[in-house]
């Protein structure tokens, strides 16, 4: 999939952001919220995202949800990471 092909189908879903994020070598984001739902997939590299006491690692071509307030944290490998992420915001 290319990023142009999950922009086009995030929209269509209802989204209203569409972002390429690009996370350096082993930077570790603490437990954190964000002010929108996101719904990404990884494009490289790889990252360990925790939520609710559950820690998943995804490398590229896996996908991860999080609703608007969820309480999560996220660390980035050796390599870093860049992830494809849809925003529903409001």
């Amino acid at each position: 999939m290319t990023f142009d092909t999950f922009r086009a189908q995030a929209l269509a879903r209802g989204f209203d952001e569409v972002l390429e994020r690009q996370w350096a070598p082993h930077t570790v984001l603490d437990e954190h919220t964000h002010p929108f739902a996101a719904d990404a997939v990884v494009a490289a590299g790889e990252m360990w995202l925790t939520v609710d006491g559950q820690t998943r690692h995804l490398r590229p071509g896996d996908t991860f949800a999080l609703e608007r307030d969820m309480p999560h944290s996220e660390r980035y490998g050796a390599q870093g990471a860049t992830y494809w992420v849809a925003r529903r915001n409001g």
